[in-house]
């Protein structure tokens, strides 16, 4: 079975939540290793102040990542374990 693949553009903008349903914000966009490809992160914008209760890294412009191995699945949200970020 082959995973479906999302295009970069259609994962900006989305709503980033835990999977108990809270919302940490929307995708602005996605690190990743330029030589290998790998995602790394993904760039939070618009924090909701739920964020603050968590552990997340900052860019040196003080935006919020989330570890792209928090992510537990994509469609109409990005859904990310809580665990994992913590």
């Amino acid at each position: 079975m082959q995973a479906s693949k999302n295009p970069f553009s259609s994962l900006l903008g989305k709503m980033i939540v835990t999977k108990e349903g809270k919302r940490l914000g929307f995708v602005r966009d996605i690190l990743f290793e330029t030589k290998s490809g790998e995602l790394i992160n993904v760039v939070v914008k618009d924090s909701t102040p739920y964020t603050k209760n968590l552990n997340l890294e900052r860019t040196n412009t003080s935006e919020l990542l989330i570890p792209y191995s928090a992510i537990i699945a994509i469609g109409d949200f990005v859904i990310v374990s809580e665990e994992d970020l913590i």
